[in-house]
């Protein structure tokens, strides 16, 4: 469903045509003189705005331009005889002692001196080019000609003036005209500081740096067109190779300059709109004569060329609101299992091999058997929260629309077109800019529109991935909530193909967001308290519910705040697992998730030699060799389910156990995916010494709920965002490189309690799945006596995780310790888990990153 809304063009209004021709006319019988347009060149004072005047010092600049230059261009036949007196003269004695005789520059004392005050004084014989773009800014004001684009080329002869001075100057042992002062000194600080390879190749380095920068060009390609040259004529290949070189070279200048080019040729033809060929000529629509904005929209027809020149307008053609509705998906058919290319004979039991008599016999394997009366939970479990179907505020769109094209206008700002999209929580407005706007401009104005909009607070994306277009997201007066119960029902969920799906919500646009947590493979949340994070963390866990079957998937469950996921203590026997002789599988206490970590390592080594006997990459093909009866479980071999590790508040584990936590994190996420084991993290402390980047580094899908800051929101997502977002459940999903803005589903308590006892009261397995048995360290730190600790012990341990170094001789010179005490007191520190072991050469590891997590941990062992 699609509303277009007009703005009329004044131009095209009967009524207001005759004020404008009237005042057209008087502007025309005017005798007074009209104020000249500003040409190209050097910005003139208002006393110099006379033909005259800027004639006379246009001329000026254009002799002394072509004087400089054939200075500059005599001074490198004859520098060698005039810089001697320039040097022991100096350059106002020069200019005027009349005992100075036999000049060798061709334009006289004047020359030389010009001359060596811009080649020997500053950049070499590269500044030659200051003479040269002196001559053209004159000749552009003169006579409107130019042999180059100056707008585009000054800044790339400066850069390369710079840098051939630096160049020419490596290969002079002293002062030189061929690079100057500047190059000379230059390459004299690069050689004392990194020595002459290294400034050769740092000038290398700037050479790349500053063509790619300027040029972009194809680096690639040039490489390929000369890689791929035939070898049977060398002449020839050589001759071909050059021409392809220069062919590549002008090509890219061409495309560099196409835009300025189609300007110009537009503004100095004389030709009529006719007379121009079409490649010239810009498609245009007119929708000007559309004046009736509620009944008849149904022939207009949006087309955007932003590679064209579009005439700027002074108004908005027309806006267009759309509400997506989401469209029905096409039931996905069963895939069948491909029959076998051999049929097998029955009757020959010799040749027949285990698996296909096995299969024959008893089927294939299925780990739904055991509990094959196992029915998923119902939608009628949910709830239902609002109607699912927007409603739109028309006032409230036309208000914003005006008051975004007034504060873009406002600060001279024009734009095409505007159109909204409405979705649940947020609005999305997206502009077509003018012809030569800046995106960053726009962008820059986040903080005015949103003041503008009176919104708490607007995301601007620019430009939009894949359209042509800026979006402005607003947030809507009257949000609406997307309930848990509308995402688990809908068509899109229920066929979605994947080995573990997850609804989050939906997109601005009304689209579900379902997506397959093994492509992830891992997932951090994170988000400021009360912003939804426990919400969306029960949203995965619901959406894996209804999906899958207890055997297939396993859920190990870490809540430091003991209350968060106590309702899925029904379904332990279904669900969920724990270590051996543990008594609840939701993990609440730190030295039990320390060792719950280590076990899953374990389990994770231990499943990678199961693929390496049966000779297979990923979890789905050993199942599907395994169900197809080609694995024996004498040797070991068992099906193995998902396990997905959900870990609420890791915050408060980072400063408890400190690496003790990081370390196997890191590892399940680096090794883990192949094998069926994915993360869940979740955190209420986005801050680096929690999301080190040694987490980030493996947990390349994200989301973000609204958080306090701008650096908070770069530490989850690398960019900004998160901090404009609304809150309620409002979030940001990175997937790889995209990035979409959701409203997460509500799902409330009693929701999650009654899909929990639904489960629990069905038949279950004898246990939970028991997690491989691991025995930590704890045997020595009971042998380490208490009564025997140092009285410097808490100081010592708090100027070694200050320094992060673990050392007697650190002790000996921060407290003054003789080293034999120094040395007992490093012992005690690593009986404590506070360092970790002597490793030789090596300094010892620091297990703590920060005094918090150090004194909570001193705390618990009674040292505070």
């Amino acid at each position: 469903m699609s509303e277009n809304f007009f703005i009329p063009d004044d131009s095209e209004d009967e009524e207001v045509t005759p004020k404008r021709k009237k005042a057209t006319t008087k502007s025309t019988d005017s005798k007074k003189e009209t104020k000249p347009k500003k040409k190209f060149g050097f910005s003139l004072p208002k006393f110099a705005l006379n033909v005259r005047t800027r004639f006379t010092l246009n001329m000026f600049l254009l002799l002394l331009g072509i004087f400089s230059f054939a200075a500059c261009f005599s001074y490198v036949f004859s520098w060698n005889e005039d810089q001697d007196k320039l040097i022991n003269t100096g350059f106002f004695a020069y200019l005027t002692d009349d005992s100075v005789t036999n000049v060798a520059n061709s334009l006289g004392r004047y020359g030389a001196w010009i001359s060596h005050l811009l080649m020997y004084r500053t950049f070499g014989i590269a500044a030659m080019v200051f003479p040269v773009l002196l001559i053209q800014y004159a000749v552009r004001s003169l006579w409107n000609f130019e042999l180059f684009s100056l707008k585009k080329y000054t800044m790339i002869c400066i850069s390369y003036v710079l840098w051939t001075s630096v160049f020419l100057g490596f290969f002079s042992n002293e002062t030189h005209f061929l690079g100057g002062f500047y190059g000379f000194y230059i390459n004299k600080w690069l050689t004392i500081t990194i020595g002459k390879p290294g400034a050769f190749l740092l000038i290398a380095a700037l050479f790349y740096v500053t063509t790619t920068l300027l040029l972009d060009p194809d680096w690639m390609g040039l490489f390929k067109r000369f890689t791929n040259l035939e070898l049977s004529d060398s002449k020839k290949n050589v001759s071909e190779q050059k021409t392809r070189f220069s062919n590549a070279t002008n090509s890219f200048i061409a495309d560099e300059n196409e835009e300025d080019n189609l300007m110009d040729f537009r503004v100095k033809s004389s030709l009529t709109e006719d007379e121009i060929e079409p490649d010239f000529v810009s498609e245009t629509v007119d929708f000007s004569k559309k004046k009736d904005a509620e009944n008849d929209f149904s022939d207009l027809i949006e087309i955007y060329q932003p590679e064209e020149e579009v005439t700027p307008k002074s108004g908005i053609d027309d806006f267009e609101i759309n509400i997506a509705e989401e469209s029905p998906q096409v039931p996905i058919p069963p895939i069948h299992p491909v029959p076998s290319a051999v049929p097998i004979n029955p009757l020959d039991v010799n040749e027949e091999d285990l698996a296909t008599r096995l299969v024959r016999e008893h089927g294939e394997f299925d780990p739904k058997k055991e509990l094959e009366d196992y029915q998923l939970p119902p939608v009628d479990l949910l709830r239902e929260y609002g109607s699912n179907v927007i409603s739109i505020d028309k006032a409230e769109l036309e208000a914003n629309k005006d008051r975004i094209i007034k504060t873009l206008s406002d600060y001279k700002i024009d734009i095409e077109k505007i159109r909204a999209t409405v979705g649940p929580t947020v609005t999305l407005y997206e502009i077509v800019p003018a012809a030569g706007v800046r995106i960053s401009k726009i962008k820059n104005l986040e903080d005015d529109i949103a003041l503008s909009l009176s919104a708490l607070g607007i995301r601007i994306i620019a430009p939009m991935p894949g359209k042509g277009t800026i979006g402005i997201e607003v947030p809507n007066s009257k949000p609406e909530m997307v309930s848990m119960r509308s995402l688990i029902a809908s068509e899109k969920f229920q066929n979605f193909d994947g080995e573990l799906p997850i609804v989050m919500g939906k997109t601005i646009t009304n689209e579900t967001f379902v997506f397959d947590l093994t492509k992830m493979p891992h997932l951090l949340v994170a988000g400021s308290t009360g912003q939804g994070k426990s919400v969306g963390l029960n949203a995965i866990l619901i959406s894996l519910l209804y999906r899958k079957h207890p055997a297939q998937v396993k859920f190990v469950l870490v809540d430091p705040k003991k209350v968060e996921m106590t309702l899925y203590n029904k379904i332990e026997r279904h669900y969920l697992a724990k270590l051996p002789g543990e008594e609840e599988a939701i993990i609440t206490d730190t030295s039990k998730v320390v060792n719950t970590l280590n076990s899953l390592t374990i389990e994770m080594d231990a499943r990678y030699l199961l693929l390496k006997d049966a000779g297979v990459r990923t979890i789905i093909e050993y199942n599907k060799k395994f169900a197809e009866r080609r694995l024996n479980p004498e040797k070991g071999h068992r099906y193995l389910p998902y396990i997905v590790l959900v870990i609420d508040e890791f915050a408060d584990l980072i400063m408890t156990a400190g690496k003790d936590v990081e370390h196997p994190i890191a590892r399940l996420a680096q090794l883990a995916r192949a094998i069926g084991i994915h993360l869940i993290v979740a955190t209420q402390r986005p801050q680096v010494t929690v999301i080190t980047g040694m987490i980030k580094a493996n947990f390349p899908a994200r989301i973000a709920f609204r958080v306090l800051s701008k650096i908070d929101s770069r530490t989850i997502l690398d960019n900004s965002g998160a901090d404009q977002l609304i809150g309620r459940g409002d979030m940001l999903i990175l997937t790889g490189s995209d990035m979409k803005r959701l409203q997460c589903g509500f799902v409330d308590t009693p929701e999650v309690e009654s899909i929990c006892e639904f489960i629990g009261n069905q038949r279950a397995f004898p246990n939970a799945l028991l997690l491989p048995e691991f025995s930590g360290e704890e045997a020595d730190e009971k042998e380490f006596d208490m009564n025997e600790i140092d009285a410097m012990f808490v100081d010592s341990a708090r100027i070694v995780v200050i320094n992060q170094q673990g050392s007697a001789s650190l002790l000996q010179r921060k407290l003054k310790l003789g080293y034999n005490r120094a040395g007992r007191i490093v012992d005690q520190l690593e009986a404590m888990g506070i360092i970790g072991p002597f490793q030789g050469s090596k300094a010892r590891e620091v297990m703590f990153n920060d005094i918090e997590a150090l004194d909570e941990y001193m705390r618990a062992k009674g040292l505070l």
